[in-house]
This record gives structure tokens, sequence and C-alpha cells, in this order.
């Protein structure tokens, strides 16, 4: 899902304007955040939605500025010289870990909020690791909305409580070090400062048939950008076995082509999954449910027990639990890890197909 095209519109019509009418005041605050933050001062940056390159300028040389709007960045190129890049938020074309940190400032408010867990995972994607990140947002409980409240009316705006927006953001990979809601117009506005975590960012979106769920990252699979990535694990293989998914280790298209997200239980990566404590496993399962009652999957496919045994049913067995998270069911099975050495790759796919008959 890209930028909202009627706000596209609105900004390529009234670039110039818009510009004009945000020249004056104070803009670097934001900058100087995250410099204060940021692990590499001099390090390369990128800005999010630049619009007509007013941060851009506070930025250090090699910054990059992407906008969705060409008219914005014809703007933006009349007083900066950073390259800038025609691009979607939602689908940024750049390398994995391009940035030491990067700038987002109102730009994922013109995307509808289903669409902002993949926006998130694709910034996480293209920075370095610890890489600081200052994001604004707006304050509210609103899908993508067309506002007259604004002085360029036409714009569509999602605006986001704290406790969604801080699952998502979460869920992305990030760690919060710092969240602030502060008056202005037309909303109230959320600043965050956030830390580019060693993790898994959550695949996730509406209309997933199955949502799965493993207990934690690995650190080789956070390092990788792919869970159960590692040689020895078995899910992908069993997934391509049962029909679950059509291309081996690649997340985003079993979302978008199959309707098949992925998250863990606890976003912290570790080595071994038996580092990790009960009340991490709790505070995951919480935020599971929140995400479940939020995008209403079919199904959710926990693989291993362990979570959701130390969670929710310390007597539970592989396969549909009687407990669910809001409405949705919940299917337990066996760890894919290589070494679980009790599980057959057969057998792994058999309970692939059973949860495929549930979503």
């Amino acid at each position: 899902m890209t930028v909202d095209p009627a706000t596209k519109a609105v900004y390529d019509a009234n670039a110039a304007e818009w510009a004009a009418s945000r020249a004056t005041g104070r803009r670097g605050a934001v900058v100087d955040r995250l410099f204060a933050r940021a692990s590499e001062p001099g390090g390369r940056f990128l800005d999010v939605g630049c619009g007509p390159g007013l941060h851009l300028v506070d930025l250090p040389a090699g910054a990059v500025g992407l906008d969705a709007s060409i008219e914005m960045l014809r703007v933006a190129g009349t007083s900066v010289e950073a390259p800038l890049v025609v691009g979607d938020a939602a689908a940024l074309p750049f390398a994995p870990g391009s940035f030491d940190g990067a700038l987002a400032s109102r730009v994922h408010i013109h995307l509808p909020r289903h669409a902002a867990p993949v926006a998130f995972a694709d910034l996480h994607r293209v920075l370095r690791v610890d890489a600081a990140v200052e994001l604004t947002m707006y304050e509210g409980d609103q899908e993508l909305t067309a506002s007259s409240d604004t002085d360029f009316p036409g714009r569509r705006y999602a605006l986001w409580r704290r406790e969604l927006l801080v699952d998502v953001i979460e869920g992305a990979g990030f760690g919060i070090e710092g969240f602030t809601t502060l008056p202005s117009e037309p909303w109230p506005r959320h600043e965050l400062g956030l830390r580019r975590l060693l993790t898994l960012p959550d695949t996730v979106g509406p209309d997933m048939r199955v949502l799965v769920c493993g207990l934690n990252p690995s650190m080789s699979a956070a390092t990788m950008g792919v869970g159960f990535a590692t040689g020895g694990n078995r899910f992908w293989p069993a997934a391509l076995a049962s029909g679950l998914v059509s291309v081996d280790r690649d997340p985003r298209y079993a979302l978008h082509r199959h309707g098949i997200g992925m998250t863990d239980l606890v976003k912290r990566a570790t080595p071994r999954a038996a580092a990790l404590s009960r009340e991490e496993y709790e505070t995951g399962v919480a935020r599971l449910e929140r995400l479940c009652r939020w995008l209403r999957p079919k199904v959710v496919c926990m693989v291993g027990l362990a979570g959701w045994r130390a969670a929710v049913d310390r007597r539970a067995t592989a396969g549909l639990q009687p407990h669910t998270l809001g409405d949705t069911a919940v299917y337990v099975m066996p760890s894919t890890s290589g070494l679980n050495a009790h599980s057959r790759l057969e057998d792994l796919s058999n309970h692939l197909r059973a949860v495929q008959q549930i979503g």
C-alpha cells in the first residue's frame, strides 16, 4: 500500500505554496534530537517524506531525501544539494543497512493504518543496527480520512492511539527511547525517538489467513532479516511442502500473495529461546492478542510450544487450542528447529496443512 494518492495530488498541486507557508520558524529541533541520539552523527541519513527539503538543509552531506511528490522534490532541488529520490514510504528503494539514521516527520500519517507495520518494517530494513530515528505522528483514533480542518484541504490522515502506535513500532523492530505528545494543530502530535534493534520486524497486514508466530528471533535470523532462516530450521521446507507459501524465505511475498503474516512472541533476539523468561512470554501474548483484535487474522500458528505453555496453558499439546486471542483461533505446533529431533519434516508439514484448514 502506497502513500495516499489523493494526498499526494494535493502536495503536487500546491508544493510551492506549501513550502512558502512553512519557510519561517524553528525547524531544526527534530534534527537536533536526531543528532543527540545518533551513534554516527556524521553518518548517512534518510529524510523520509522530505517534502521541499526543510530538514535536509540541516542534515550532513550524504543525506538523502525521499518523497512521493515529484513537485515537492522540484521545490527541494532549488535549495538543497542532497540526492532526491521519488519513492514511497511504504516501499523504500534502498538496500538493507543503507543509512545510519532517519527522519520520518508526519509522512506515515498519510498511509492507511494497516499498511504502517510493513512500512515501518521497511524502514527497519534500510537502517543499520543501532540507527536512531525521529518519528512524528498525530494523536487520535482515525483511519485514513480526508480533513477540511487544514490549510491545504483534501489531504487524508490516519491518527494513532498511543498504545496501538507503541505495539506497531515495537513490532517493527524498534526500541522506543522517547515518546512525547504535544499540543499542535489540527491534532496533538506524537514525537518519538526510536532505535533500530537487532531483531525481526513483523510482516503483518489486513486479511491474513494465518499469522505465524515464532518464539523469538535467533541472532542469525535477526541478522539475515528472515525468520526461521538458518540452515537447520525446517519451517520454510515444511511451509513449501504444505502449500502454505510458494516462495522460500520471503515473508513479504507470503503476506502479499498468500495472506500469511509473521511475528514473534518475544521480539528480543537471543542465541537460544531458553534465555527467555515467563514474564517476556506473558507480555508477548498480551501484545499478540492486541494485534489479533486489531488486524483479525483467521488463525495464529504458534511455532513451538514453550511460549504458549509458559504464558497461557502449561498443559498445552500440539493442535488447535481451547483458548483464543480475541476472535482468532490458535494452533500450536512443535518447534521447527533442527534441535527438535522428535518431529520429522512430514509431521511439521502436516501441522501446517491442519492450520490452513482453519484459516
